[in-house]
């Protein structure tokens, strides 16, 4: 049960989402485009690359408090060397908001002859459950964006106003197709697509199988299961669930709440500070 489809999903709201941002990148001087520690390649939008290749770019590593920092670290001199600028931020940290303000504040003055309009305009971007409304509601210093722990709560552009800079945020939105597959199980490991779009046992067998490629001895310590390179990775769920003690009626192993389990420790960080691509 390795990899053997692709992950699609593509809902009306999106299209509209991406018509709206092609219109409204036209009135903005800077994309702020937050992105996942654990997958920054993986969760950049290649729409935006497109519609936005003439605008200044600033790349927030959002979740950083899951991710293996020195990747992180590597990731941010990639995009500091591609003519952008990057920071990886934690929103559960109280000093994310002085961190945000300070980085931002120097990029205003080192870009001020970019701006059109006087004070600089903001576009926040990013793929669904990426933390986007954590980071601005940082940034602004109070619950202005709404905030859950699921993909596709903002579906409405919406504009906010400070001494210093305009602020828009848009609707986490994902684009038509994942053209490499690998793309799309890693936003579906972490949760940027719904879990219902996808079968959950062949996603979380794929992540198992990964998760031992990537951090082999740290992560049989934490999961305390034995790994052969000959196991699949439906293989390795099914020694999950047997750890796990995850039994149905008869005795039979829950391989289902076992994949849910899986994709949860994973993204609350129960597995370690993992990061699942390098530049």
């Amino acid at each position: 049960m390795e990899k053997e489809k692709q992950l699609q999903w593509f809902p009306g709201h999106m299209a509209k989402t991406l018509r709206q941002m092609e219109k409204s990148v036209r009135e903005i001087d800077v994309i702020v485009e937050i992105l996942d520690s654990r997958i920054p390649y993986s969760s950049q939008n290649p729409v935006l690359k497109r519609i936005g290749k003439h605008k200044n770019r600033i790349y927030l590593l959002s979740k950083a408090d899951l991710a293996d920092p020195v990747i992180t670290e590597k990731w941010i001199h990639y995009f500091n060397n591609m003519d952008s600028e990057a920071i990886a931020i934690n929103t559960k940290q109280s000093k994310t908001r002085t961190q945000l303000a300070s980085f931002l504040e120097g990029y205003f003055q080192s870009h001020m002859k970019s701006f059109k309009y006087g004070k600089p305009r903001l576009m926040f971007v990013g793929v669904p459950n990426v933390g986007k409304s954590s980071v601005i509601n940082s940034l602004l210093g109070e619950r202005t964006a709404k905030v859950e722990d699921r993909p596709g709560v903002t579906r409405g552009k919406q504009w906010f106003t400070t001494a210093q800079y305009e602020l828009l945020d848009m609707p986490g939105v994902l684009w038509p197709k994942f053209e490499d597959e690998y793309v799309g199980y890693n936003l579906a490991y972490t949760g940027a697509i719904k879990d219902d779009i996808f079968d959950i046992e062949s996603v979380s067998s794929s992540l198992l199988r990964e998760l031992m490629k990537l951090y082999p001895s740290s992560f049989v310590d934490r999961v305390g299961i034995e790994y052969n390179e000959e196991d699949s990775g439906y293989g390795l769920l099914i020694k999950y669930a047997k750890k796990r003690g995850f039994l149905i009626r008869g005795g039979e192993l829950d391989t289902e709440r076992a994949a849910h389990a899986v994709l949860y420790d994973l993204r609350n960080g129960k597995f370690g500070q993992i990061s699942l691509e390098e530049p």
